[in-house]
């Protein structure tokens, strides 16, 4: 079975879309997707572009059609498209009108068979519409908790006779286990498009393609719960902090130390100021990986200093995040420590043993339960709700994929300014 490599321009400017699709057809892509942020932002006019652009080309128009079938499909034909995508979610009558339409202007349709319309008895009803592809999608917001299958895939493959498409989560790993389970199509999106060297990811997947084996790759992957560690050493705090909308950082919290990285679920402690007999309790029970986080009510003295932190080394601790005072700076710079805190301070405080451990926090403006997970950096630290670790940390993968991309246009000639097109998006006044 010949196995087709399909690019989905998901991007938000067309300019960029082009570049990139520019690089992939060259590099032997053979199907292009105006996808549906792009169609969204530019209109049809995306689909004319690369129509123009590209003539050889089978274009396919992700619209994802819900109503007005032939309406919506005669507008994707008209300015160029081959192929035009209606959602398994559409009314049988909805689908028809395209098929109609696609008939009309010597083009095709795909049904996309996406979240709660991807059932296999769907699959089968649909087929018998005169559509001529279907697609398995899984959807970019379950892709980000870490729910990447092909089991779905592989019952459609089984039980249809058309060509089926399979998009959502491609890389040059699992693209092997998307051709095993049947796919004819492979639809590629980030893992392609936010790759600095367009060629040698389309090559990556060329070789996995042909060859069955997996080819090994950093980035465009999804963690689950067992990987989250791995994902989150990688980013940023200014990327999770993307990734949450802005929030989740500690504010007024600073690395004691710059170059150190800090990752791993919270022990909270509530002191008194001064008060370190609780502190150094916590790393008694503290495990491995875990990272002390301390209210000590912002202010001095400390209750923080060298010895706790060589405590926290032959223990294991990933680091300290202090809500108060810290001491002994220097040394726990010479010792590489992750550390954050409010005040620096030679002051030393007593061991009375007033407060709690393992008690919810509230200071910098987040709330932290113990469970939680913190990431410091020489930026501060970024405060991440256990119940959203996972989907947290992939779209923080995510904002580090597009940045490697967009770091790139910029080397090679382009602005921020203009690549972003940040004059498009500013609000009328």
């Amino acid at each position: 079975m010949k196995r087709t490599l399909q690019l989905a321009l998901d991007f938000v400017d067309l300019p960029r879309a082009v570049k990139v699709a520019r690089e992939a057809v060259a590099a032997g892509v053979e199907n292009l997707e105006a996808g549906t942020p792009l169609i969204k932002s530019c209109g049809l006019e995306a689909v004319r572009v690369l129509r123009k652009e590209f003539p050889a080309v089978k274009l396919v128009a992700d619209l994802k059609v819900m109503d007005t079938g032939r309406l919506e499909a005669e507008m994707a034909f008209k300015a160029g498209a081959d192929v035009v995508v209606v959602l398994a979610a559409a009314s049988d009558e909805t689908i028809r009108e395209a098929v109609e339409a696609s008939r009309n202007y010597g083009g095709q349709v795909m049904v996309d068979l996406m979240e709660e319309s991807a059932r296999l008895d769907r699959a089968c009803s649909v087929e018998k519409l005169g559509i001529d592809y279907l697609g398995v999608h899984l959807a970019i917001d379950e892709q980000m908790k870490g729910k990447i299958s092909f089991d779905f895939l592989r019952q459609v493959c089984q039980k249809v006779s058309l060509p089926v498409a399979v998009a959502g989560g491609l890389n040059s790993e699992n693209v092997v286990e998307a051709v095993k389970a049947g796919a004819s199509i492979l639809i590629v999106g980030g893992a392609i498009t936010k790759a600095p060297d367009v060629a040698e990811a389309v090559a990556k997947f060329r070789q996995a393609i042909t060859t069955g084996q997996p080819v090994r790759t950093q980035l465009y992957w999804r963690a689950d719960q067992e990987k989250v560690r791995e994902v989150l050493s990688r980013v940023s705090t200014a990327n999770l902090s993307d990734a949450l909308h802005r929030r989740g950082w500690l504010d007024g919290i600073h690395p004691v130390s710059s170059g150190v990285k800090m990752v791993g679920p919270a022990i909270t402690v509530r002191t008194y100021p001064g008060d370190w007999a609780k502190p150094v309790e916590a790393v008694d029970m503290a495990e491995a990986g875990q990272v002390i986080v301390i209210d000590a009510g912002g202010v001095p003295p400390a209750v923080w200093g060298e010895l706790a932190t060589h405590s926290c080394i032959t223990k294991g601790v990933a680091g300290v995040v202090i809500h108060g005072a810290i001491r002994d700076v220097e040394d726990i710079r010479k010792m590489s420590f992750p550390a954050f805190a409010k005040v620096i301070t030679p002051q030393a405080g007593e061991p009375k043993g007033l407060g709690e451990i393992n008690v919810p926090l509230r200071f910098g403006g987040q709330e932290i339960l113990s469970g939680d997970w913190l990431v410091g950096d020489s930026d501060g630290v970024v405060v991440i709700p256990k119940a959203i670790l996972v989907e947290v940390a992939n779209r923080a993968a995510d904002v580090l994929e597009k940045e490697n991309r967009l770091r790139k246009e910029i080397q090679e000639g382009g602005t921020l300014s203009s690549i972003a097109e940040v004059l498009k998006w500013e609000k009328p006044r």
